[in-house]
């Protein structure tokens, strides 16, 4: 048989394999590694695979290592974990709720917003999940709260840090979009393409994640007209009215303090992500040391935490680089653009197909895996095709976001279902994500249709 079809072969049963071996439980860098090393093996010993490709490895991973823009990613994840050890979700979630929680879905709404604001703060979407669990949970259900609205609006406002930046996310999909950018432009003859950097794309997200916010808020006063047992009003003493606004200033000022130094620095130009990172990492330090809640021994458990997360990030992302050398080497790649670029229905269908491989592999595994494993391999097709990289890396965010919030292995649904009372079983958690799975779709559908959502800031700032 022709070595160029063993190739392909190889590559289609690599990715197949690939995907049934991170489904049943194996760790993932060892999988995509080890499966790549089988594999290229195999295409070796069949004249499908030359084995000297190995040699470009070693650049890569000193690349990825040396890469400034991804130093930024250490650095949001210590600023995430310091402020998961402080209160200021406790403070935002308690005074939040007091503020919303009169009017009928005001608790609900409370969480979105808190949410909305942890995301801009911290970014880490397990301890925003279970921070909240632990508070407003009992405090909705307390309340007469439907479970399933209740936990679908908890779950959902967790998952708000994978859009609304600084998102760990969104860095490695403009690192992966910059270079797939650049050799599709190049392959087309544009040797000085525009470049995608992580300010554009977070840019790009801010507009859609606060269309999210809107959306959720909106699904749960619907719900609330409609079914007002599902979520009433609630009840406050008048030693719970005497001076919430004050307590609701004093809450709100520190993160948005925090929020203004971050994203405020790199929508304005002033810093990059990365500079902007360790401002916030040092903000986030000097925050909890303001408010009497920095220890020694928090700071040690913070950066154990911020290493343990980050080498977990980049062993993946070592062995999703061997895995993406040996399908391209195998003829992966071409196949995947040729497959596209041959469907009925042009860039729409690409496009669409895409996307709905994305949604669906959400259901079994991790984001991280996701961006990993399918991001390079579509990317440069889907550019091929003249598509906006910024509209693309946008909605390669919100669609990603949904695969915490879809069952069976919806990491935002575990966060919730181990600190969830026995009363909210673990059917009424995944019943009540579904509403927002769909928000989620719904959103993606607005982004298709108007793009300007995700490109007009980057325009209007970066310009």
């Amino acid at each position: 048989m022709d070595p160029v079809v063993l190739g392909e072969i190889l590559a289609v049963l690599l990715f197949v394999v690939s995907i049934g071996t991170l489904m049943a439980g194996y760790p993932v860098a060892f999988t995509l590694g080890g499966t790549s090393v089988i594999f290229a093996g195999v295409g070796w010993l069949v004249g499908a695979f030359n084995p000297s490709f190995f040699a470009t490895l070693a650049p890569r991973y000193f690349g990825i290592m040396q890469s400034e823009v991804l130093v930024a990613v250490p650095l949001f994840i210590l600023m995430g974990t310091i402020l998961e050890r402080t209160n200021i979700a406790v403070a935002l979630l308690t005074t939040m709720g007091q503020c919303f929680g009169p009017l009928r879905g005001g608790l609900a709404v409370a969480v979105v917003v808190v949410g909305g604001l942890l995301a801009a703060s911290t970014g880490v979407v397990g301890a925003t999940v279970v921070t909240m669990g632990l508070i407003s949970l009992p405090a909705m259900l307390r309340a007469g709260y439907d479970p399933r609205l209740a936990s679908g609006t908890i779950c959902a406002a967790g998952t708000l840090g994978q859009i609304i930046p600084p998102s760990t996310i969104l860095i490695f999909v403009a690192d992966f979009l910059q270079g797939a950018n650049a050799e599709a432009q190049m392959r087309k003859g544009n040797f000085a393409p525009d470049p995608v950097s992580v300010s554009d794309l977070f840019a790009g997200a801010l507009i859609p994640g606060l269309m999210l916010v809107g959306l959720y808020i909106l699904w749960i006063v619907a719900v609330a007209n409609v079914r007002p047992t599902a979520a009433p009003a609630l009840r406050m003493t008048e030693a719970e009215r005497a001076g919430l606004w004050g307590r609701i200033l004093s809450s709100l000022i520190p993160p948005l303090v925090l929020i203004l130094a971050v994203l405020g620095s790199i929508l304005g130009g002033i810093a990059t992500p990365t500079e902007s990172a360790s401002v916030g990492a040092m903000g986030a330090v000097l925050l909890a040391a303001a408010r009497g809640e920095l220890t020694f021994g928090r700071l040690m458990e913070a950066a154990e935490s911020t290493l343990k997360t980050t080498s977990m990030v980049f062993v993946i992302l070592f062995g999703a680089s061997l895995f993406s050398l040996v399908f391209r080497t195998l003829g992966g790649e071409l196949l995947i653009e040729e497959t596209l670029h041959a469907l009925p229905g042009g860039r729409f269908a690409a496009i669409l197909a895409a996307m709905s491989t994305m949604f669906v592999l959400g259901f079994f595994l991790d984001t991280f895996e996701i961006i990993f494993i399918v991001v390079p391999l579509t990317a440069p097709a889907l550019l091929m095709l003249d598509v906006d990289p910024l509209w693309l890396g946008v909605m390669i965010g919100v669609n990603l976001q949904t695969s915490f919030l879809t069952p069976p292995f919806g990491f935002a649904l575990f966060y919730l279902r181990g600190v969830a009372p026995r009363e909210v079983t673990t059917g009424a958690i995944y019943r009540g994500a579904l509403p927002f799975v769909g928000l989620q779709i719904l959103a993606l559908v607005l982004l298709w249709e108007f793009p300007s959502l995700a490109t007009w800031l980057p325009r209007v700032l970066f310009k």
